[in-house]
């Protein structure tokens, strides 16, 4: 989402069209199609996953290229900058949906289904299960395994998370001073604690697997701590390419201090991540 470097359009923008849809329409079906040939064990599925992305990408920088460009030119006046900030605004919703739907099975998981597993009437089916969490399931079932303590490796995390998005307020706010050097240097220093970030989790999961030998497959806790996790970090990924493309544009000097729209949107969606983890932070490594 472009910035308006000059807002002269006095009336909505309506672009011309377009061939970039049907170019989206195939990544997606390439990948659609390649994921379920490798659910099949078809060899030819990997292959096919790779287009659909690389069409992916090919497609986003061809599109966001054409949407930054029309902005920059003055193309786009204030309604369109309201559709941006309304259509960023609902895209978070569904993000906040979205993690909302595995915290609750989370929650269903550990409040409601291993209590109730382990009641009188549910015994008789596994004499030998109890109730704990987090479970290891009947025993024989699942392989025994170590969660991962809040302190150190999570709480560094979290420290790494919440500071970048202090250094990106404060470049959000030096561009509103038109303070252009200082609002790159503070979006560089969050790019550099967010890939930090990425990379302690990396190393996180990689000391689950072999040394705690806690996997996806560990059960309920395992599958939802790697899918909560994991989604997240997928997150934190995406945010850092769109804070990526809005460093790339400040240093080329585009946006103004009251036109920057992709600034801030990039913005919302970084603090929206930095939220999601502490959620997250306190409840799948504290409680």
């Amino acid at each position: 989402m472009g910035s308006t470097h000059t807002a002269t359009a006095p009336h909505y923008f309506v672009p011309g069209p377009s061939n970039w849809p049907m170019v989206g329409m195939i990544a997606m079906g390439l990948t659609m199609f390649g994921a379920s040939m490798v659910v099949n064990r078809y060899d030819l599925g990997w292959t096919l996953i790779a287009a659909g992305f690389a069409t992916l990408v090919y497609m986003l920088v061809g599109w966001f290229g054409i949407v930054i460009r029309e902005s920059e030119r003055g193309a786009y006046g204030k309604n369109v900058d309201t559709s941006f900030r309304w259509g960023m605004s609902w895209f978070i919703f569904s993000e906040v949906m979205f993690f909302a739907s595995f915290f609750g099975a989370l929650y269903y998981a550990r409040v409601f289904a291993v209590p109730q597993l382990g009641d009188f009437d549910n015994r008789l089916l596994w004499p030998d299960f109890t109730s704990a969490w987090p479970t290891e399931g009947p025993a024989g079932t699942i392989e025994p395994f170590q969660t991962i303590p809040a302190w150190p490796i999570p709480t560094i995390n979290t420290l790494l998370l919440v500071t970048s998005g202090i250094w990106l307020t404060l470049s959000h706010h030096a561009l509103l001073a038109n303070q252009r050097s200082k609002a790159i240097f503070w979006l560089a220093l969050t790019l550099l604690f967010g890939l930090t970030f990425v990379g302690v989790q990396a190393w996180e999961y990689m000391h689950a697997y072999r040394d705690l030998n806690l996997k996806l497959s560990s059960g309920i806790f395992g599958s939802t701590f790697f899918m909560l996790t994991g989604f997240h970090g997928l997150h934190v990924i995406v945010g850092a390419i769109m804070l990526t493309v809005v460093l790339l544009r400040l240093m080329r000097g585009h946006f103004r201090p009251d036109h920057h729209f992709a600034f801030e949107a990039a913005a919302w969606y970084w603090h929206f991540v930095d939220v999601v983890w502490i959620g997250l932070y306190i409840i799948v490594y504290w409680l």
